[in-house]
């Protein structure tokens, strides 16, 4: 099982990269949340000027951001900065569109748009919106086609679970979904969390600060997919934060400090009880409790661990957490595949 990170995406993203890959992780996914984030290609290009071993990725790419031109030419910039380093994963969206008052995009949107971006890297010409387009880079400007960069696809249900097996060289995954990981040669799953001192509590600032945004994760997922927030530790509090607002600017309030820092919904959740959900909702627990959770995830069929850092100190929960994770890779199931680049 490969330990990876991933970050959401700021300026500091390059130098804790660069610690990442002193530490030993295996690859680094970055958001594409432009409602809070610089560019993650612009980032991502910063990151390979830093670093000379670790996998480079933009985890997940939403398609309606961008016209597939785009984020071919991104990928194979990196490509040309990272030779053999870098993957792509794409989503039908969440944060990224929807702190934009937008709808992420459909099944089908989303598997047009990776195939056209795959014929694209591939230097074949292909038809998008009617026209027909092609990668005409010339050498100063890119790698000679064909690109062979994996892809992973962020999918839940049947449906997606479908395209993915499709369209995709693996599954990327969040949240302990790991039901399906046994049907890829390649399931990345995406935690949160921190690594607890001896006694420490969990509403402590510290563990608030390193692991309070992955929880808060639960009430903003539950909220905009249709479930019900109340069902969580100080939820009611929560929901009623959000409601407070204009119908129209709801969004606003909930994504605000996404997976960085909580928001005042997320404030009032945590002083209300929340922060008594993080075991069940984060990887956060004592180094005997996260090395068994990497184990059984391991088992589930996941290959490859990507832990997101939170708070004040990335480079120390980067440092914690894959100490322990290693400990875990020496006790774990042998892993099925490379995992891509």
């Amino acid at each position: 099982m490969d330990i990876s990170c991933q970050f959401a995406t700021s300026l500091n993203s390059p130098e804790h990269i660069a610690v990442a890959e002193e530490l030993g992780y295996r690859r680094a996914w970055l958001h594409d949340t432009p409602a809070q984030s610089p560019d993650v290609w612009a980032t991502l290009a910063l990151a390979a000027q830093r670093t000379g071993r670790i996998g480079l990725a933009p985890g997940v790419l939403v398609p309606t951001l961008r016209h597939p031109m785009v984020n071919a030419s991104g990928a194979a910039t990196l490509a040309a900065l990272a030779p053999g380093r870098v993957a792509l994963a794409f989503g039908t969206g969440f944060n990224g569109t929807r702190a934009l008052g937008a709808p992420p995009a459909t099944w089908s949107y989303l598997s047009a748009y990776v195939r056209t971006v795959r014929g694209l890297l591939r230097g074949e010409t292909v038809e998008w919106d009617g026209a027909l387009l092609r990668m005409m880079h010339p050498d100063a400007n890119a790698p000679q086609r064909p690109l062979d960069i994996p892809v992973l696809v962020s999918a839940l249900g049947p449906k997606g679970l479908a395209l993915t097996h499709e369209i995709a060289d693996g599954l990327f995954s969040v949240n302990a979904e790991t039901a399906h990981a046994h049907e890829f040669t390649w399931a990345a799953l995406g935690i949160h969390g921190t690594v607890l001192g001896k006694d420490e509590p969990l509403d402590s600032p510290r563990v608030r600060a390193a692991a309070g945004p992955g929880n808060a994760l639960a009430y903003h997922a539950a909220y905009e997919f249709g479930g019900d927030p109340t069902s969580l530790p100080g939820g009611q509090a929560w929901l009623d934060a959000i409601t407070a607002h204009p119908r129209t600017e709801r969004h606003l309030a909930v994504h605000d400090q996404h997976l960085t820092d909580l928001n005042a919904a997320d404030t009032t959740a945590w002083n209300a009880g929340a922060w008594q959900a993080i075991t069940s909702t984060t990887v956060t627990g004592t180094p005997d409790h996260i090395r068994d959770q990497l184990i059984t995830y391991a088992q589930d069929g996941i290959t490859e661990i990507v832990y997101q850092p939170t708070g004040p100190d990335i480079p120390g929960e980067l440092e914690r957490f894959i100490t322990i994770a290693h400990e875990a890779q020496d006790a774990a199931p042998v892993s099925r595949s490379t995992h891509g680049n």
